[in-house]
């Protein structure tokens, strides 16, 4: 099974930038829906599973999951059938309604929808076996794809060509990302992840999964109130960034990375003359989504 990937970093222009040289690799032009750091994440599971003889893939995942959706889009390319196990059960009726869930429909997957109590014990003995008593011999990816092949797969974002830069920020949500960045970096570059999550747990998570080493850390200031939240500034600040650089961002994750990024060029957080290299991690597929939620305040992401 041959998976190819193909990359290019992109020079920010715009009047948000001073002093520094910010550049964003384009990991969501990876793939029009198997986007960002989900291709990374599924890669060496793909081959595993090929190699291992599974035919199922089964994952779990919200209403709006992008790794549901990269998952389903996977399973569709690759020939291998997908479960989602979807947390709410009130969404087994509206799955037309939801455009991740229909698109995740369209590429064949089938779902599962759990209430949210059992979705909390997705990851237990008595719950994972029931899964393989329903669906019978199925691979099961974690919750947002992270595990060691994943790592192992986001260890290749970074290139020879990116030993150039002072600074990786990258979103972070699971910590997979993150965790094969830090295991990737040169001595003298610094990892920064910016948390869309609320909390503090994040780091000893990363710290199991990922060398040890002192060339990372995280900012907890730009969840926007934990995962999921959004606020007018945050739409203003991703339509603004789009309008000038015509990259879009998404608002669960490279929004809120962004913005921390700006916020600290402007507070002079980086070194005048630093260079950033800022990982654009995917999720665009969400903005649709998301402007279905904004649509009673009047207003919009612009995609």
């Amino acid at each position: 099974m041959k998976i190819e990937l193909k990359s290019h970093n992109e020079i920010v222009k715009s009047s948000l930038i001073k002093d520094v040289k910010l550049v964003i690799k384009r990991e969501d032009k990876r793939h029009e829906h198997i986007s960002g750091n989900k291709y990374r994440k599924l890669k060496y599971n793909l081959i595993a599973a090929k190699e291992k003889g599974y035919t199922k893939l089964l994952t779990f995942g919200g209403a709006y999951s992008n790794h549901i959706a990269a998952t389903a889009a996977a399973g569709n390319e690759y020939s291998f059938e997908t479960i989602g196990v979807i947390r709410g059960d009130e969404l087994a009726d509206k799955v037309d309604e939801n455009p991740t869930l229909r698109f995740a429909k369209k590429c064949g997957m089938q779902f599962k929808f759990v209430t949210r109590e059992q979705y909390r014990a997705k990851t237990s003995e008595d719950f994972i076996n029931s899964l393989y008593k329903e669906f019978g011999n199925v691979y099961i990816l974690p919750e947002g794809g992270t595990n060691n092949l994943a790592v192992k797969g986001c260890e290749e974002i970074l290139t020879v060509e990116d030993a150039e830069f002072d600074y990786v920020c990258t979103a972070v949500g699971t910590g997979g990302t993150i965790a094969g960045l830090i295991n990737s970096t040169k001595a003298h570059q610094k990892i920064v992840g910016f948390p869309a999550l609320k909390g503090e747990f994040l780091t000893e998570e990363i710290k199991k999964i990922s060398n040890p080493s002192g060339n990372w850390k995280l900012i907890h200031g730009y969840h926007f109130g934990g995962y999921g939240k959004i606020n007018n500034e945050l739409i203003a600040f991703i339509n603004q960034f789009k309008q000038e650089t015509n990259i879009p961002l998404d608002p669960i994750y490279t929004g809120k990375m962004l913005y921390g990024i700006v916020d600290m060029i402007l507070k002079g957080d980086f070194k005048k003359g630093s260079k950033i290299l800022a990982i654009h991690t995917g999720g665009l597929q969400g903005i649709e989504g998301m402007n279905m939620k904004l649509q009673h305040q009047d207003l919009y992401l612009i995609n």
